[in-house]
Parts: structure tokens; C-alpha cells; sequence
């Protein structure tokens, strides 16, 4: 698996200028996100580390997401998804986190469709939460790896907002 060098950069580039740490919670991408800020330069700075969090069970020990809710959407929801990206933050105490969770294969629960939530919490607030939808033929990794560069595509953007306003 191989990221855009220049956007890994940036985003390391970005947290070491900021002082700002970040950690990242996966379901859905089962690891990708975690890879690519472990291969970013400098990781040790500013990365403290991630979760895999794929049941119901952990979701709801490790991350306090609401066991009932979870039951009734399979896991897979903008809130599921924005309760695990402020919880995540909570554990490894971060100023940044990433959360992941979705579908990367066609299901009966998942209406046979192939889409993911994912969710930016910044210093204990949720600041964008998106879904993406794939079409329901993309294979289960080229779904992850799509979702992965994705995701840290709109986690740069956020932060160069952010640094826009400082």
C-alpha cells in the first residue's frame, strides 16, 4: 500500500508546525489510516497511536458508543462514527482524532451498498463528519485504500483551514 507522499507530508508537516497530536479509531479501513500516519516522517511527534475496533461489543467497552443505537444501525452511523472519534481522543489524550466505520463489502445490512462515516473530532468537538458511498462492485480493499486516501485528503483540508485561522 503506498500514500501520496506529498499529502502524508503535509499533514506531518502540519501537526509537528501546530504542536498538536492526533489518534485514530478504524473499523471499515481496518488499519489503513493507522499505516499511513505510521509512515508519515517524524509519526513519533505528533501520531500517539490507534485502535482496530471492529465488533459491537468493543465498540461499546472501548469507546462508549451506545450499545441499543449500535444494535439498531448495525454500528454504522454519523453518530456511531462521531462518538467514536471524541472517545478515541479521550484515550490516547489528543488534540486530533480520526474515526472510521462503514461497510467495504455488500451485506443485507448494508442494503448491498458499499459506503463508510468517518469523523474529525478536534479538541473534544466533532468538526465534519461525512459519508462516502462507493459503487456496490468495488472490491473490499481497493474500498479501504479509496476511504484511507479520502479521509486523510479531508483531514489535510481541515487542517489547512485551521491554520488559515490561526
Amino acid at each position: 500500500m503506498e500514500f501520496q507522499k506529498n499529502l502524508l507530508e503535509y499533514i506531518s508537516q502540519s501537526l509537528m508546525t501546530t504542536g498538536e497530536s492526533i489518534s485514530v479509531v478504524e473499523s471499515v479501513t481496518s488499519g489503513c489510516l493507522q499505516l499511513a500516519f505510521s509512515q508519515m516522517p517524524n509519526a513519533s511527534l505528533f501520531y500517539k497511536g490507534g485502535m482496530t475496533v471492529y465488533t459491537l461489543p468493543e465498540k461499546v467497552r472501548l469507546l462508549n458508543v451506545e450499545k441499543t443505537e449500535a444494535e439498531d444501525c448495525d454500528c454504522v452511523s454519523e453518530n456511531i462514527a462521531e462518538t467514536m472519534a471524541l472517545n478515541v481522543a479521550k484515550l490516547f489524550n489528543t488534540d486530533w482524532s480520526i474515526s472510521t466505520t462503514g461497510y467495504c463489502t455488500p451485506i443485507r445490512n448494508s442494503s448491498y451498498k458499499i459506503f463508510a462515516y468517518f469523523s474529525f473530532a478536534y479538541k473534544g468537538e466533532v468538526i465534519l463528519t461525512k459519508k462516502l458511498e462507493l459503487h456496490p462492485k468495488t472490491q473490499a480493499l481497493n474500498a479501504q485504500l479509496y476511504y484511507t486516501e479520502f479521509i486523510l485528503g479531508c483531514f489535510k483540508s481541515e487542517i489547512n483551514q485551521l491554520l488559515i485561522l490561526k
